[in-house]
């Protein structure tokens, strides 16, 4: 039995080039059809952790954060849009969106990789967030995106005051970004070498190919 090729995706669920790049990675997989040979763990990252819990209105953080114009943050989302578009990812940005705070997600993404389910939550999570304009802070949302994906969300949700569990998240957080990893998707392979950004899906072929044909 060869091992499987560990991959670890560094990424928050606010983040739409996570989503697009994770979509593409997902493709480069089953397009050479090597999903028994690759483990996939979700890695936290929260691209504001200093989000209030009543988050912020989107346009004003993009404002804010990036000093981009309304008409570039149009272009840009359109883009995003369309990106997402090629591979089945839809997202609905609308005038009222807010930007959320997403530690507790992170919490409950670390529950679900115990249960082999890390994945499904992150994809509905992601979901929830660009295409069902909901509010991944809320913890009836993030209680629905549980049961959605066949978690047990009593537990689970429990984990959200539970201090070992929180402490866990911090640590990892920082452990990546002791590694220098500044911004997501980053996508690292084997804990050896990385990739940053949404990547083309061919990009995604060739390291891939490439690492399996050395192990």
């Amino acid at each position: 039995m060869t091992e499987k090729l560990k991959i670890d995706i560094v990424s928050d669920v606010v983040c739409p080039w996570c989503t697009i790049g994770y979509k593409r990675l997902e493709k480069a997989i089953s397009e050479l059809g090597i999903e028994d040979q690759v483990e996939i763990e979700w890695q936290p990252f929260e691209l504001n952790p200093n989000m209030s819990k009543e988050g912020q209105n989107l346009r004003e953080h993009i404002t804010e954060k990036y000093s981009s114009t309304l008409e570039q943050q149009k272009a840009s989302q359109q883009h995003m849009t369309n990106a997402g578009a090629e591979v089945g990812f839809t997202f609905d940005y609308f005038d009222e969106m807010r930007m959320a705070n997403t530690f507790e997600a992170h919490v409950l993404l670390e529950y679900a990789h115990a249960f082999g389910k890390q994945t499904e939550l992150k994809m509905r999570l992601m979901t929830a967030f660009f295409s069902e304009r909901k509010d991944v802070s809320q913890r009836s949302v993030l209680k629905q995106a549980l049961l959605d994906v066949g978690l047990n969300a009593e537990e689970a949700l429990s984990k959200l005051d539970d201090e070992t569990a929180r402490k866990e998240v911090k640590s990892k957080e920082a452990y990546w970004q002791s590694l220098g990893i500044s911004s997501v998707p980053t996508i690292v392979f084997n804990r050896k070498s990385a990739v940053t950004g949404a990547q083309p899906t061919d990009v995604f072929k060739q390291v891939l190919t490439q690492l399996l044909a050395e192990s």
